[in-house]
């Protein structure tokens, strides 16, 4: 039996007086793709450190085999140098290498490194691990600001790869499809399942159950262990089975209504329709953005009770189809019709509504008070905590103190208490544990409204999602009942760029010449760009000084009026900025598409 190439031994590390890792034994084997799995705050990402050797430990060993080499990618990568390609070169890769890896991931070599979005960060830093064809690859939440696309992009990759592999990741789809060997990182320490992530939760079922036997023979459990183990995972598995019938009903009734549609008979049995069944009926719409076409002649109906999910590559216009269909943004063709008496909550992968500096407590109970209403009855702020895993001390700490998984926590904690009948999620599993990732399925899954999800994660799109509407990036839409899986099934190759898709077609008669077209912007185009950029870089400050104005607990009792004039102006501040963004990734992907043309 060969020795492990990277192993932890008898590893203790404590983070001031709170001990993360007591005892921690991991071996990495060569060749070998494992995942690590426990819950927001229990260390994964300080154990990967450890791994990499960026952290010494307080005790124990890290061995490693001479020759390895490690290459990590953090869960927020920096991208270093003037051009994506001085980054992925920076950790020795040869030039040729880097250039492919980036092109893999659709990355433009000579892309200049600022100013990328969350996706190009993310696939910049993947493509630099992988160009310098490490012998271990340590990736932090890897699937995070991805695209569905992108993500099976890196799937194919590691599948290619011979590097072992340690992957903290949320996204129980990937996991499934790269992993052969789970480490589930639990109380201070680690336990190994020699099987991929697919046989996680039935091999960690047997363990909770054995361990709650224990603790109530022994009578010693601790409060949190009281918490998921007397209702936690196991009692929520317990009701998969019946919200997985209850899912796949409303998706055969979503299959009926989108047949009718298709048969002529909506216009009449929606206009006919109860008042507030209706949640939004698009008929033909169209957007575009300049030259940059989103959206031609895409038409829905949705119900009250519908979970619709949104799909597609980044800036496909995703957000777009959401504010088209809740009435934020005016199509330039065709109609929209909302139902009567909606209320809406809404979640941003930005969480911008969350000031750095304001308590957990104002966040839930911004008028004071220990009460939170929730969804019209008042329940105490400490008992609504930590139905979302947080402890009553939480309560006081700031927000800047969380984790990224425990601010998500927060929004949905605030969203939900929130009456709503319509709930938009973007990005909501981003950051999230697996345990956390059930409970807001159980959530959601009890939450009598309508849900439109805009999210990446394809098995929480299966497990959610009466319909899926999927958009290609070039104006075609589709929406198919159930899904992720039954959409691609139903529509093969819907995301392929066309000249994929007609690679083996016959070949038609070769078009007339036409005159060639401009190798770059227009002068007016050029300085509306800079004054975007300039206005995109200014508007985030103006923001957050709002939001520093609006986390004073005491200010709408003491100044009613000053209250409702900060919040208009950060709702016209973030609308504002929304479409300068919008306008700006427009000019700037015709100013790409102009030059690459050149």
């Amino acid at each position: 039996m060969k020795a492990p190439i990277l192993a932890l031994k008898d590893v203790r590390l404590a983070d001031g007086r709170v001990m993360l890792f007591d005892g921690v034994d991991l071996a990495l084997d060569a060749g070998v793709r494992a995942c690590l799995v426990g819950r927001n705050g229990a260390g994964k990402s300080t154990l990967l450190r450890l791994l990499a050797g960026e952290v010494e430990p307080d005790g124990g060993e890290r061995t490693v085999t001479p020759g390895t080499r490690i290459a990590v990618v953090a869960q927020e990568p920096e991208i270093v140098g003037t051009t994506l390609i001085d980054h992925a070169v920076r950790g020795g890769a040869a030039a040729h290498r880097a250039k492919a890896a980036l092109e893999s991931f659709g990355l433009d070599p000579a892309k200049r490194a600022e100013g990328l979005s969350g996706g190009e960060i993310r696939r910049a830093a993947l493509a630099r691990a992988f160009a310098e064809d490490a012998d271990v690859l340590l990736l932090d939440e890897p699937t995070n600001h991805l695209d569905i696309l992108a993500i099976e992009t890196l799937e194919a990759e590691l599948a290619a790869s011979r590097a072992a592999a340690l992957i903290v990741s949320h996204d129980r789809a990937f996991l499934e499809r790269v992993t052969k060997r789970c480490f589930w990182l639990e109380y201070r320490q680690v336990r190994r399942l020699d099987k991929g992530f697919a046989a996680f939760d039935a091999w960690a079922e047997k363990i909770e159950a054995q361990e709650a036997e224990e603790a109530s023979r022994l009578a010693r459990a601790i409060e949190r262990e009281q918490h998921w183990l007397a209702r936690g995972v196991t009692a929520r598995r317990a009701r998969n089975e019946g919200r997985r019938r209850r899912l796949e009903a409303m998706r055969l009734a979503k299959a009926d209504r989108m047949r009718e549609a298709r048969g002529g008979l909506a216009m009449d049995i929606a206009s006919s329709g109860i008042s507030g069944q209706r949640v939004a009926e698009a008929k033909a719409i169209s957007k575009a953005f300049g030259q940059r076409v989103v959206l031609k002649g895409f038409s829905t109906r949705i119900l009250r009770g519908d979970r619709v999910a949104i799909v597609g590559p980044n800036g496909a216009g995703k957000t777009t189809l959401v504010k088209l269909l809740l009435g934020e943004l005016a199509p330039d063709a065709g109609q929209v019709t909302l139902g009567t008496n909606l209320e809406i909550a809404y979640i941003d992968q930005a969480r911008s509504v969350l000031s750095p500096e304001m308590t957990l407590q104002a966040v839930l109970t911004p008028e004071g008070g220990d009460q939170v209403m929730v969804r019209g009855r008042p329940r105490h702020v400490a008992a609504y905590a930590k139905d979302f895993l947080f402890a009553e001390g939480q309560l006081r700490q700031p927000v800047k103190s969380l984790s990224g998984g425990e601010r998500n926590r927060l929004l949905l904690a605030r969203a939900l208490a929130l009456p709503s009948n319509v709930m938009v999620l973007d990005e909501p599993t981003n950051d999230l544990d697996m345990e956390t990732l059930e409970l807001l399925e159980d959530l959601l899954a009890d939450y009598d409204g309508t849900l439109i999800l805009v999210s990446h994660d394809r098995d929480f799109i299966d497990r959610l999602a009466t319909s899926t509407i999927g958009l290609d990036g070039r104006g075609r839409a589709v929406e198919t009942p159930g899904g992720w899986a039954d959409f691609v099934s139903q529509n093969p190759g819907f995301f392929r760029p066309p000249e994929a898709k007609t690679a083996t077609a016959t070949r038609a008669p070769a078009p007339k010449r036409e005159a060639k077209p401009a190798a770059k912007l227009s002068y007016k185009d050029q300085r509306r760009l800079a004054e975007l950029e300039a206005l995109i870089h200014e508007l985030p400050g103006k923001l957050a000084a709002l939001e520093t104005g609006l986390a004073d607990p005491a200010l709408y009792g003491r100044d009613p009026a000053g209250f409702e004039r900060l919040s208009r102006a950060l709702e016209a501040g973030r609308a504002q900025l929304g479409a300068a963004e919008a306008e700006w990734l427009d000019l700037e992907s015709r100013r790409e598409a102009l030059e690459g043309s050149a």
